[in-house]
């Protein structure tokens, strides 16, 4: 798996589930990512707000797909919505590193410990770590931190990970269907599936 440059991207990211199968299932069904691209310029495909807003779903949604490759489409579409919602969670993973490193540091050893929920000091003790660690993620605005914390826990509420309480936030271990955790095996992709599994 490609570790990428840390990135505050997602704070302007959503999860974009229904974009993310939209588009899955259209380049299954032999549209380029340019004609795709087109559909997003022309008919609004995305239902975005502004011209902008539609580029900018169009382009990380196909970043998010393109970090996955063709091969995932068919174990994708196979699948329930619980399970394609995990497999977009995935893909977010493997697009944005730093996202993954909050997972697998801090969701996955919650579940390994046995602890079912995780706090907003949880949060800031990974960012405080991120920091002591990177210049780049040091030289971020409290506001940008604080976004981007808001927006990871967005992500696994969409996917379904966890509840949406205030504070405290219940986590819930999903169940990788077998073809989609043998895909990601296959795919250089087993930190994902220790992170969503919770395992060592």
């Amino acid at each position: 798996m490609e570790r990428k440059e840390y990135s505050a991207g997602a704070v302007k990211h959503s999860f974009w589930f229904m974009e993310f199968r939209n588009e899955v299932k259209l380049l299954s069904e032999g549209k380029s990512f340019e004609a795709v691209k087109e559909l997003c310029r022309t008919e609004n495909i995305f239902a975005a707000s502004t011209p902008d807003r539609a580029a900018q779903i169009f382009n990380t949604v196909s970043s998010r797909i393109k970090g996955m490759g063709d091969s995932f489409y068919p174990v994708f579409l196979k699948g329930d919505v619980s399970s394609q919602k995990i497999f977009n969670l995935a893909a977010v993973m493997a697009n944005d590193t730093l996202f993954f490193d909050f997972v697998y540091d801090v969701i996955r050893e919650k579940m390994i410990i046995g602890s079912n929920e995780y706090k907003p000091g949880d949060l800031n003790i990974f960012f405080k770590d991120k920091q002591l660690q990177s210049e780049k993620v040091a030289g971020w605005t409290d506001a940008t931190i604080a976004k981007l914390g808001r927006n990871y826990k967005t992500f696994l509420f969409e996917a379904g990970m966890t509840d949406k309480g205030r504070d405290v936030r219940k986590i819930f271990k999903p169940i990788l269907e077998p073809d989609m955790e043998r895909w990601l095996a296959d795919n250089d992709m087993e930190p994902i599936v220790k992170a969503l599994s919770g395992v060592r």
